[in-house]
């Protein structure tokens, strides 16, 4: 079964999102993402003990900050799924994707392009 997601949605694989670091969730509006969720296994079934609980915490604290700098804090989401739910990974994708459309383009993205100008 291929289950086809939104063709904007760029996937990076890591070994835990334990490793998903602040930093690279803030860069990734920086260049440009419109929007960013993270996919991490069940709460209580991570491999690396607690590393989706890192991971929450540090889109919290993205959340906050998008907030305080005038990007949006619902621009990033932490999401907790099984591998075996594939299915809902696609609808999460799409959810995601819509809402973004709705929120518009990332106001970085828009102030960059007219420092360019």
């Amino acid at each position: 079964m291929r289950l086809q997601y939104p063709s904007n949605v760029k996937i990076i694989i890591l070994p835990c999102t334990g490793k998903v670091d602040l930093i690279h969730i803030l860069r990734a509006f920086e260049k440009g993402a419109d929007g960013v969720y993270v996919v991490g296994c069940l709460e209580g079934a991570c491999q690396f003990t607690s590393g989706n609980l890192r991971a929450r915490k540090r889109v919290e604290q993205a959340r906050e900050i998008l907030e305080k700098i005038g990007v949006g804090g619902e621009r990033v989401q932490m999401v907790n799924l099984s591998s075996s739910e594939a299915p809902r990974f696609v609808q999460i994708a799409q959810e995601m994707t819509e809402k973004i459309k709705l929120l518009g383009p990332n106001p970085i993205k828009i102030a960059k392009k007219r420092m360019a100008a």
